[in-house]
């Protein structure tokens, strides 16, 4: 089993990028309810805030903050991740390696994380959750998606409606080129 080096800091906030093992579907948005569900049942049992949140076809993107005294994001990713498999038929393809563990197929097994650092990188890696949808090409206008945290910061006055039009945003940002 492989030993991976995570920063564990108690209260920290971080970025996520969390993939479908077939990235040809769309079963996120097909499912958005589920997902929903799901991340709402694991925020009940280990709570933490949802600093941004934008869900594509085949992965999403988030900031998370961690209550005070609690560091470990890895439990609350697998309880999302097999609470949405379980609310799903059981009629993915899967592999002979994940059939013999009695795995679903439904997503990549990891996820890719980063601590955020300072306020810029704070504003950087929202910045980037919600500007994603237009890089992939999915809207013209950050707005225009329904699938975000964006439209609630838009009415908590964080960003105006139209941002994101024609911003480009710089960095890497869990996905590689």
């Amino acid at each position: 089993m492989s030993n991976y080096r995570r920063a564990f800091i108690r209260g920290g906030c971080w970025f996520f990028t969390v993939n479908l093992l077939d990235r040809r579907k769309a079963l996120l948005t097909e499912r958005i309810e589920i997902l929903r569900d799901a991340v709402a049942a694991t925020r009940q049992s280990h709570p933490f805030d949802i600093d941004a949140f934008v869900v594509l076809p085949d992965h999403l993107h988030a900031v998370w903050k961690l209550p005070p005294g609690a560091a470990d994001f890895s439990v609350r990713w697998r309880l999302i991740k097999t609470r949405f498999a379980k609310a799903l038929p059981a009629n993915e393809r899967l592999s002979t390696v994940r059939a013999a563990r009695n795995e679903r197929g439904i997503w990549q097994r990891r996820f890719w994380e980063h601590l955020i650092r300072d306020e810029a990188d704070y504003a950087r890696h929202v910045e980037y959750c919600y500007f994603n949808l237009v890089k992939h090409g999915q809207v013209s206008k950050v707005s225009d998606w329904p699938y975000s945290s964006f439209h609630r910061d838009v009415r908590a006055g964080l960003f105006p409606e139209d941002w994101g039009g024609d911003i480009k945003i710089a960095g890497e940002f869990g996905e590689r080129a």
